[in-house]
């Protein structure tokens, strides 16, 4: 057994953790990349302006959709002659009678005024429509659809109508604003609450709206999907 001289003293042992090329102190652990550092900051006020505009557009189109719910209900109605309930003479009908009805598929027939109506056109149809008063009735309208050639002085609007029988107030888009219009026109005054019988509008024509629905859900849903994954990917 070899001895050592007492007057030589052996090196101390290192660290394991110097030994493995570890961590020397807690100095080297609070280095910092000078390349990081020279990134710059996350771009929190974009991120954030984006997260705003497409929330805000989501809940545009759930709105929009909203708005279009009495139009989705009778798009879903059956749209044969039979499935159309029959209102008998207008002029005779009760308030209740008209409100059992509501965004329904009916028949009615009654004699229209010619004063205090209004004569308007669409874009890319050719044909025009008047909405008309039901004689005696200044609570019940009926819009009517005249075909291309046929507007002149000999033009009598029917007495027998089928279609969609809706307030003023839950019209569908393309009746929107129609009252307002009525009153700045002929200066006829449309009572709140009243009916519009929109003449030719069976629930089949009206099934567009289903696709416009769906639409304005999937930009929704869209907008949704895309903010989680903008919070979810920058914290």
């Amino acid at each position: 057994m070899l001895s050592v001289p007492r007057d030589v003293q052996l090196p101390a042992p290192e660290p394991p953790g110097e030994a493995l090329g570890g961590p020397r102190g807690p100095e080297s652990s609070e280095e910092l990349d000078p390349e990081l550092l020279a990134l710059p900051d996350p771009p929190r006020r974009e991120r954030t302006l984006t997260v705003a505009v497409m929330a805000l557009a989501a809940l545009l189109s759930l709105t929009m959709v909203f708005a279009v719910r009495h139009d989705i209900s009778y798009a879903l109605r059956g749209a044969s002659d039979a499935d159309a309930s029959d209102l008998g003479d207008l002029h005779a009908t009760s308030p209740a009678g008209l409100t059992a009805s509501d965004n329904g598929f009916v028949r009615a027939e009654a004699l229209l005024g010619a004063a205090g109506g209004i004569r308007y056109e669409r874009p890319f149809v050719d044909d025009s429509f008047r909405t008309l008063q039901v004689a005696g009735r200044p609570d019940v309208w009926v819009d009517v659809r005249v075909p291309a050639g046929q507007e002149n002085g000999r033009w009598e609007p029917p007495r027998t109508f089928q279609g969609r029988l809706v307030r003023f107030d839950s019209a569908g888009p393309r009746h929107r604003g129609l009252a307002g219009a009525i009153q700045r026109a002929s200066g006829a005054q449309v009572p709140a609450g009243a009916w519009l019988l929109v003449d030719g509008e069976a629930p089949d024509k009206a099934r567009w709206t289903l696709l416009l629905a769906a639409l304005f859900v999937a930009c929704a849903a869209w907008n949704l999907v895309a903010i989680r994954g903008l919070l979810r990917r920058v914290r």
